[in-house]
């Protein structure tokens, strides 16, 4: 009886754990990254939110809205997921201006980054 219970237990325990969102700093990576500025400033993002190029967030894909990341080329910034996209195939995140150029990444324009999830 103590053996089954302990097991459905640990099996219950590692489902929870597996089904947590990401976050802390176990969890990070490498991403296309890229940038995006004028063409979208003041217009709607995908959250509902209005784009100010000079903040520090970002668009993915996937990520829920509100997922904050330090990504980090040359320096580092903290952002938060408000937008979809990028939209060209084999990039991961695009940056507002703002955390771009934080990081140094308005001259490549496109770079592989590190990224960590808070």
């Amino acid at each position: 009886m103590f053996k089954k219970l302990t097991a459905s237990l640990l099996a219950s325990a590692t489902f929870l754990v597996a089904s947590l969102p990401i976050s802390g700093k176990a969890a990070s990576g490498s991403m296309h990254t890229s940038y995006y500025a004028h063409y979208f400033h003041g217009r709607t993002t995908a959250n509902g939110e209005r784009f100010d190029m000079w903040s520090h967030t970002a668009a993915h894909k996937t990520l829920p809205f509100g997922t904050r990341l330090r990504v980090c080329y040359q320096g580092c910034v903290d952002v938060r997921i408000n937008d979809r996209g990028p939209f060209i195939s084999g990039r991961d995140l695009d940056l507002s201006y703002g955390a771009a150029s934080s990081i140094g990444l308005l001259g490549p324009g496109v770079a592989w980054t590190t990224v960590t999830y808070l």
